[in-house]
């Protein structure tokens, strides 16, 4: 027995009322299970109970043994002194307010239906042999439950997303720019070099890039060399005459190379090496002097990508490195690429900036990623296995990803609209 199923059988009272009474056999009619507290305190605030024939409104606290309200010390914390009613699994114990007088509790193992139980075993109790505990049922969950659950699980998501921006906002003092700066240069180093690409965005003060922007060699030569990628052994004309810039720029601006990470090449396509992708932050910022003001007036996907139509220097077009060529070819940002930058900046971007300014953001503010195609991986076709047209554009894939990760794998079903959903079709009193 888990005390979230205890959590789920009082917010939704599952349980034999006719037979509800205190430990010392006094009737208990519940009028309001109360509002269900994910956080610190009691589990349910401002219900509404009568006991015997007085009526109590305060919270009421769950646990899986009454003892385990001396377990985790609520005598003696403040928080708890407003509650009412203890309801518990097994007595064991009784419980005695901070003056002295018993605290009433319900013992409720004996107050849910076997079929009740067997329903939450089924669902919640996998044994390894299902992807997800609903796997059986999912094609068959009404399609407005999840659309409306999947649609929170974006806005989870983005959240999520926001916590990085967050505190890189805090520590710019409110710079959109200088934090765009940022979150553009980890999305361009992608997976394997976002962190890399981060302390690397993270060593060069904002200022900088705004004084070097008109400049787009100044601006390879900073990115290039805070990298380290400038140090090697080359006779290439092009890169000798970055690193002249690079010491040039280095000494002027005081810049240091202390807590930036080495980048990786280990597994990475040519088109995603770090001097191409690095090439290519430089020559969006030379492109456009207030790169924040644009994206955030960007409304759809397709003028995105028009502003991410970038040309880099010749050189690029038979080099990966400085020191490997190969045959001409034009180097462009994939649309598979600029939708990630959508997903992990843009749009998680305009959530923050919105939220800050007082506004919430409504569904239109979301319509860009709609347009986006989803991910493909193996938990999106997993999905589709299940239900083909789950997943028919990246707000859709995100929202799939985030209800795999925080609640699927998580067994967190009574926390979830859809294993609710489920349990509430079974048999109650």
């Amino acid at each position: 027995m888990r005390e979230d199923y205890l959590h789920y059988l009082w917010k939704y009272q599952k349980l034999d009322h006719q037979e509800m009474m205190t430990a010392d056999g006094l009737p208990v009619r519940v009028i309001s299970p109360g509002t269900h507290n994910l956080l610190s305190g009691p589990d349910f605030f401002n219900s509404r109970v009568l006991i015997g024939d007085q009526q109590w409104a305060g919270n009421v606290e769950i646990h899986l043994r009454s003892s385990d309200w001396y377990m985790h010390n609520h005598e003696s914390d403040p928080a708890y002194d407003n509650v009412i009613l203890h309801v518990v699994w097994v007595h064991d114990v009784e419980v005695f307010r901070k003056d002295n007088t018993s605290l009433p509790v319900v013992e409720i193992h004996n107050l849910v239906a076997p079929e009740t139980l067997h329903s939450y075993e089924e669902l919640c109790s996998n044994n390894g042999n299902r992807w997800i505990n609903c796997e059986n049922d999912f094609s068959e969950v009404d399609d407005f439950l999840l659309s409306n659950w999947l649609e929170r699980q974006y806005i989870e998501r983005v959240e999520k997303k926001s916590l990085l921006i967050n505190d890189i906002f805090e520590g710019l003092a409110g710079d959109w720019e200088a934090v765009l700066f940022r979150m553009l240069a980890k999305n361009f180093g992608l997976n394997t070099n976002g962190e890399a690409f981060l302390s690397i965005a993270a060593s060069i003060p904002f200022s900088v890039v705004r004084k070097l922007r008109r400049n787009s060699l100044q601006l390879e030569a900073i990115f290039l060399g805070q990298a380290g990628l400038l140090s090697g052994d080359c006779e290439e004309p092009y890169f000798l005459n970055l690193r002249e810039e690079y010491d040039y720029l280095r000494k002027k601006f005081q810049l240091n190379s202390q807590g930036v990470l080495p980048v990786k090449y280990f597994r990475l396509r040519p088109d995603n090496f770090p001097e191409v992708r690095l090439v290519q932050l430089a020559a969006l910022y030379s492109k456009h002097a207030s790169l924040f003001n644009v994206l955030i007036n960007c409304a759809e996907a397709k003028e995105f990508y028009k502003l991410m139509d970038l040309e880099i220097n010749d050189f690029w077009k038979t080099h990966y490195t400085f020191y490997k060529s190969h045959s001409p070819r034009r180097k462009t940002l994939s649309t598979n690429f600029m939708d990630l930058v959508i997903i992990n900046t843009v749009v998680p971007l305009k959530f923050c900036y919105a939220r800050s300014k007082g506004k919430e953001q409504g569904w239109e503010d979301f319509s860009m990623i709609e347009a986006v195609a989803p991910e493909e991986n193996q938990i999106i076709k997993k999905f589709r296995s299940l239900r083909p047209k789950i997943a028919e554009n990246a707000l859709r894939s995100q929202a799939l990803l985030q209800l795999k990760k925080e609640y699927c794998d998580k067994n967190a079903c009574l926390n979830c609209a859809i294993g609710v959903k489920l349990l509430q079709k079974e048999h109650q009193f």
